[in-house]
């Protein structure tokens, strides 16, 4: 059959980092749902997907370039903790406004008296992952 782009497929899986550590699954609940070329799930993760028949499965080890991207540095920025509405902790995830108005997310890593850094950068970036995937079902094209 083939999985082309515009076809919707519906999957389970499994996300592990390189030490074992499980981050996502969607055991315990309904498939995972998406359209194949529409930008919905990381590349690699797609490419997994596309060679499979249903009912098939595969392991896809997903290196940060098919995924979330390396880890920059330079995305760890201070922001003065007197910018924030409430109290900022370490954990706490904050939703900011860039200049050209896109959202932006970042994770709280460090406070002090003055200052909160703030890392832009995705939660996974830098790492492989690896996934166990099958194809539950193959819905069609859009």
């Amino acid at each position: 059959m083939g999985l082309q782009e515009g076809m919707t497929v519906r999957v389970h899986y499994t996300g592990t980092l390189g030490d074992g550590t499980r981050f996502d699954s969607s055991e315990g609940r309904d498939p995972l749902e998406f359209t194949i070329g529409a930008g919905q799930v990381i590349g690699g993760f797609e490419q997994a997907v596309m060679k499979l028949e249903p009912g098939q499965s595969t392991t896809a080890n997903i290196d940060p370039d098919e995924a979330y991207g390396e880890r920059y540095d330079e995305a760890v920025q201070g922001v003065p903790v007197s910018a924030f509405y409430e109290e900022p902790e370490v954990g706490m995830v904050v939703q900011l406004v860039a200049p050209d108005g896109r959202e932006l997310a970042a994770s709280v890593v460090e406070v002090d008296d003055e200052t909160a850094l703030l890392d832009f950068n995705h939660p996974l970036a830098g790492e492989t992952l690896t996934f166990e995937i099958k194809l539950i079902e193959v819905i069609g094209a859009d």
